[in-house]
């Protein structure tokens, strides 16, 4: 019964959008309704020190951008709220699909302005992919943006979503005066006052009704009620399994850095995001209800505190309950583990705790057992699906540039890449090292971190590949793959999983060797 409940009381959801449309920024505010923290850092402010609460990596402070995501923790209204910050930037993009293989529901943000971007599209075709089911924060309604109906179709088209407002904007920009609360039937004022934790809110039952002009003003309550009038008709009504089932997708208004919106957005949240889900393995499908514990790594984050070089691997429990001091079984290993000092978050804040529920997310202190995509049982054997590696779009031979160090930057090379920051590739030839990555952005990171975290030094060289593709022959003996790899032989490399990679150095080279190998597969992620 107590896991039932439990499970019930957990809502675990990540957080994404492009860069700059507010997320960050958003999820200090739930945290500052949720009371966790007193006071939110303006994110954009340069003073180191008061940085984001969610950005705690030192390059993170000073690129003003988020490049991992964290994970947050806290209690609303007897909730237990488990939020992951990802990754706007389109270089941290697999962080981000990885995460979401962890979430249970997801808010998109769109900018009013700018309205849908081209890296929401890519993280909202993964969620529908995965039938996650999403709620669409439109952020920054004290600037001049778009039309609300104009968002609403344009969320509609460019993510094939099929929305239906919750809430409906009273002007626009200089003009905003409101938010009208579709759910819980009230009108929200807008005062502008950021200090202001919540603004004032009034209950209005009908909307013809004649206060609603004293408060807003005849002309805003006029085209308020044409608006609405329009939005009900067209909209379909809301609908909890449908949104579920991810069919439907519900929009909230509001200004985040003004605290505007945010709590409506929560409230509604807390009643209508699913808890904790089942998932599959790749022998059954697994129910959170279950008696036994399982879970799976979703990221690994080397030095979060960098006075002692400690790895933690974040584990999302799928069912039973995770216990501290508690044998279970790495599957990929075969052996059996006990963790003394399993980890909450709270951002960097970390706590120790003894037991923990399907929907948590905890840390474990990793020696480099680990990798992503591991799963741990109390002794079943099987392995969570769906945690592949990406083929990555930018590629370069990592050198070493101190020879003094080379231990130090083998075991940062091999725990960076452990993270999934990037994927390294041997060549076969003649075993140079090559990295890969998905943005341009992640060469210097881990330049940084390798120099920071380690006391290595590297640099690069260029390389021209167009694409890193896992090879699956039909059969290993055959004289086509053999051909295959007498000629291709400089192209080759084994990624880390000691898995066969090409590395094809322009789309015309790939096509003519897929015509001329036809028995052999090439695929785009490592999980196949």
């Amino acid at each position: 019964m107590k896991l039932k409940q439990e499970i019930n009381k957990r809502r675990t959801f990540g957080i994404v959008s492009h860069p700059d449309a507010g997320k960050t920024t958003l999820t200090e505010k739930l945290l500052l309704f949720g009371g966790a923290i007193q006071e939110a850092g303006a994110v954009k402010s340069n003073k180191i020190k008061k940085g984001a609460t969610s950005d705690f990596m030192e390059i993170e402070r000073q690129r003003g951008i988020s490049v991992a995501t964290s994970v947050l923790a806290f209690e609303y209204k007897d909730i237990k709220i488990n939020i992951l910050d990802t990754p706007g930037h389109k270089d941290f993009a697999e962080d981000t699909f990885r995460t979401l293989t962890a979430v249970d529901s997801v808010i998109v943000v769109v900018d009013v302005a700018k309205g849908v971007e081209e890296q929401t599209e890519k993280l909202v075709k993964v969620c529908r992919m995965r039938k996650i089911p999403i709620i669409v924060f439109i952020n920054k309604l004290d600037r001049e943006g778009k039309d609300a109906f104009d968002l609403l179709d344009e969320i509609e088209q460019k993510l094939g979503l099929s929305v239906t407002p919750l809430s409906f904007p009273i002007g626009m920009g200089y003009d905003f005066k409101g938010i009208y609360n579709i759910w819980e039937k009230n009108v929200n004022l807008f005062t502008g006052d950021p200090r202001k934790d919540i603004e004032e809110t009034v209950e209005i039952d009908e909307i013809e009704n004649p206060e609603l002009d004293e408060l807003i003003g005849e002309k805003h309550a006029e085209e308020l009620r044409d608006n609405l009038d329009l939005a009900l008709s067209v909209y379909p009504e809301f609908d909890i399994e449908e949104y579920r089932k991810a069919d439907l997708q519900p929009v909230f208004f509001g200004s985040a850095l003004n605290n505007f919106g945010v709590r409506e957005l929560l409230d509604c949240f807390i009643k209508i995001a699913p808890s904790p889900r089942p998932k599959e393995s790749d022998t059954r499908l697994v129910e959170p209800t279950e008696d036994k514990f399982s879970g799976f790594v979703f990221k690994i984050h080397a030095n979060m505190d960098p006075k002692h070089r400690d790895r933690l691997a974040f584990v999302k429990i799928v069912s039973g309950t995770f216990e501290r001091n508690k044998p279970y079984l790495h599957v990929r290993n075969q052996k059996k583990v006990k963790f003394s000092s399993p980890n909450a978050f709270f951002a960097e804040k970390k706590e120790i705790v003894d037991i923990s529920y399907p929907g948590d997310i905890v840390g474990l202190h990793d020696t480099g057992n680990f990798k992503i995509g591991d799963t741990l049982t109390e002794g079943e054997k099987m392995q969570y699906k769906g945690i592949p590696s990406f083929s990555p779009e930018h590629f370069r031979y990592i050198n070493n540039a101190d020879p003094m160090k080379s231990k130090q930057l083998e075991k940062g090379i091999d725990q960076l890449m452990d993270e999934g920051v990037a994927q390294l590739f041997k060549l076969e030839l003649n075993n140079r090292k090559v990295i890969g990555t998905v943005g341009a952005l992640q060469f210097e990171v881990i330049q940084y971190r390798l120099e920071h975290e380690y006391g290595a030094k590297c640099n690069y060289e260029n390389l021209n590949v167009y694409k890193a593709l896992w090879v699956e022959p039909s059969d290993e003996k055959n004289e086509e793959f053999k051909e295959f790899k007498r000629v291709k032989a400089k192209y080759l490399a084994k990624d880390k999983k000691n898995q066969l990679v090409f590395l094809a150095d322009s789309a015309f080279s790939l096509q003519m060797t897929q015509q001329k190998y036809p028995t052999i597969k090439f695929h785009l992620t490592s999980e196949f």
